[in-house]
């Protein structure tokens, strides 16, 4: 199919997990309806140059310049939207991006948005609960929260709502792979408990989405929510321990208060988060869906395959 006949997706923080996980499955099917273009600040990055060499149109915009999204958005059938809370830690400024991608959106008047949200988390507790701070004044879960709020601005858009989950990239992308300790063994720390955690292919994302832009219509005024596996952090280390071949994963399931107060940045953010998925493991779970996940993208990948395929980027 040339090109010129496809219906184009604007895909927001091409270089990104999510963004590039996009690009990627849209590029992948050549033989598909749908053409990438690529969104990205810096199209001189190499992720941005890779993408172009594998078909992809990248267009130069940033999620603070609406005049600039607006531009990028012109002429496509679709947009990915998400936010990059990591960069700036501030739930307004995300907040404020979100609202530029739908407001962008609604001026191109696009047939379809995918917005990857989170849910909000303080619907969880009543406010004068004390067990976990707020942040930011008014949030329990910043990144959460702000996404969760930003779901209004896309009111009347042909949008679907995806809830993703934990990426297992974070093992090598935030550094959360179990460090080895003075004796040579193997840990890591966190304030989850014996409760599961929700997690997914950063790569999965990307096809699920691609799989939803394929769907159309049924999935607009949906919301859906993704998990490639719910495991235990102790059932993760274990797989790490058989994959990587590093001998037993010691968990140290810390207070929520104490991972807080860990002291790198984010760490409070981090603390909260994964106390949420703790303590609302029901509600978490509950709101994410394997199996239709499954159904969108039949690749998808089970934690151990994540670890197969990506052990040589998981750095013990």
């Amino acid at each position: 199919m040339a090109m010129a006949n496809k219906k184009i997706i604007a895909v927001v923080g091409a270089t990104g997990a999510q963004g590039g996980g996009v690009c990627r499955a849209i590029l992948a099917d050549g033989a598909g309806e749908f053409a990438c273009r690529a969104i990205t600040r810096d199209p001189n990055k190499d992720g941005a140059k890779a993408l172009a060499v594998h078909g992809a149109e990248v267009v130069k915009a940033d999620l603070g310049d609406i005049e600039s999204l607006k531009k990028a958005f012109a002429g496509a059938h679709g947009v990915y939207g998400v936010t990059n809370f990591w960069e700036h830690f501030s739930a307004e400024t995300e907040k404020s991006h979100a609202k530029n991608i739908a407001d962008a959106a609604k001026a191109a008047g696009v047939k379809h948005v995918i917005w990857s949200t989170l849910e909000d988390t303080r619907t969880f507790m009543a406010p004068d609960d004390t067990r976990m701070p707020f942040l930011q004044e008014k949030y329990r879960v910043p990144h959460f929260d702000a996404k969760a709020e930003a779901n209004a601005f896309f009111a009347g858009l042909p949008v679907t709502y995806l809830i993703t989950s934990f990426y297992w990239d974070n093992l090598y992308m935030f550094g959360l792979a179990p460090k080895k300790g003075d004796d040579g063994k193997y840990g890591w720390a966190f304030p989850m408990g014996t409760s599961k955690l929700a997690g997914i292919a950063a790569e999965d994302i990307g096809k699920v989405a691609y799989g939803i832009f394929k769907a159309g219509q049924p999935y607009v005024g949906k919301t859906v929510g993704i998990a490639g596996e719910a495991l235990t952090i102790e059932e993760m280390g274990q797989t790490l321990s058989k994959r990587l071949g590093i001998g037993p994963v010691q968990y140290h399931a810390v207070d929520p208060d104490a991972y807080r107060g860990f002291g790198f940045p984010g760490a409070d953010e981090m603390g909260n988060m994964f106390q949420a998925d703790r303590d609302f493991e029901k509600q978490m779970l509950a709101n994410r869906s394997i199996e239709e996940t499954r159904r969108l993208n039949p690749s998808l990948q089970t934690f151990d395959q994540f670890v197969q395929n990506n052990k040589a980027k998981i750095p013990v």
